[in-house]
C-alpha cells in the first residue's frame, strides 16, 4: 500500500512540475539562440559504402549556448532519401563528439542519408539535422577486391 502511495504522490508531482519544466526548455531555447546545425564530412556525396565496411562517420557542429546537462547526440540513417529516418546508428555519444566508426549495415541503397541530432533533456529539445547533400549510396555488392 506505501509503494501505491508513493507512486501516486510522484505522478501528482510530475504532472504539477511539467508545465514548469516545458517553460524551462522554451527559455533555455530562446537564451541560447535556438543555433543548431551540423554538417557531415564524411561519407562525401555519392560515396559507394559496401555491407560490412568499417567507415568513420565525421561531422561538424555548431552548438546552442547552453550549459544544461543531459546533452547527447545521435546519428540516424534513412535508407529512402531523407524522407524517414528508420535506423539509429549509434548509440547515446557525448555532444563534443566529431566522429563515429560505423559498420554498414546490408541494406542496399541509392539514397542514403545521416541526420545529426542534438538534445539535452528537459532543457533542450532534440533538433534534427538531416545531411542530403551528402546523399550516398549503400552497395548490393561485396566491395571490390584490392
Amino acid at each position: 500500500m506505501k509503494t501505491h502511495k508513493f507512486l501516486s504522490t510522484l505522478l501528482v508531482v510530475v504532472f504539477t512540475l511539467a508545465p514548469q519544466l516545458l517553460n524551462m526548455s522554451r527559455e533555455a531555447l530562446a537564451a541560447s539562440g535556438g543555433t543548431y546545425s551540423a554538417k557531415l564530412i564524411s561519407p562525401r556525396l555519392e560515396q559507394v559504402l559496401y555491407p560490412g565496411q568499417r567507415v568513420r562517420v565525421e561531422w561538424t557542429a555548431v552548438f546552442p549556448n547552453t550549459n544544461a546537462g543531459g546533452c547527447e547526440m545521435e546519428l540516424w540513417l534513412s535508407l529512402d532519401g531523407g524522407r524517414t529516418f528508420t535506423t539509429c546508428v549509434t548509440p547515446w555519444i557525448a555532444p563534443n563528439t566529431k566522429y563515429y566508426d560505423w559498420t554498414v549495415p546490408n541494406t542496399p541503397t541509392n539514397a542514403a542519408v545521416l541526420d545529426i541530432r542534438f538534445g539535452c533533456e528537459f532543457y533542450y529539445p532534440e533538433s534534427y539535422s538531416p545531411q542530403p547533400a551528402s546523399t550516398f549510396v549503400i552497395s548490393s555488392t561485396a566491395p571490390p577486391v584490392r
